[in-house]
């Protein structure tokens, strides 16, 4: 068994800004010689998640919209009483959406759908440098 970390450091625009990681994560998984085994994305931190979607500006102007709904940028939060910072939306989004993924690796590839793309999302109220942790373990 075999492990290989990387990381993917990005700049983000806040307020449910979505980016393609896709091709980072396979550039992880290639310079790992890894060709079975999982692929673990993990967002260190609790106002931005990771997950998979097609990549596609209208499913993600969707996306923007139906989390939105769910959960409004537009209403005061507890958090935001006792902080003051304004983001207690992009914490609760967060946890909903969770910090992570698992991808399962088969003959060096990743078992992603023809239309599935994995995304990174910023939920907080401004721009953000962020450092997301790729590990991959198999064989």
């Amino acid at each position: 068994m075999a492990s290989h970390t990387s990381y993917i450091k990005l700049q983000s625009k806040g307020f449910s800004d979505v980016i393609d990681i896709t091709g980072e994560a396979l550039r992880g998984l290639k310079s790992s010689g890894i060709k079975n085994g999982i692929l673990c994305i993990f967002m260190p931190g609790s106002t931005a998640s990771v997950t998979t979607i097609e990549y596609e500006s209208g499913v993600i102007d969707d996306l923007r919209s139906a989390i939105e709904r769910l959960i409004p940028s537009d209403i005061t939060y507890k958090h935001d009483r006792r902080w003051g910072d304004g983001n207690g939306f992009s914490h609760v989004r967060a946890a909903i959406m969770k910090p992570s993924i698992t991808i399962p690796i088969v003959d060096g590839e990743l078992t992603l759908g023809t239309w599935q793309q994995i995304v990174f999302i910023d939920f907080d109220n401004r721009p953000r440098g962020r450092k997301i942790v790729v590990q991959i373990v198999g064989e």
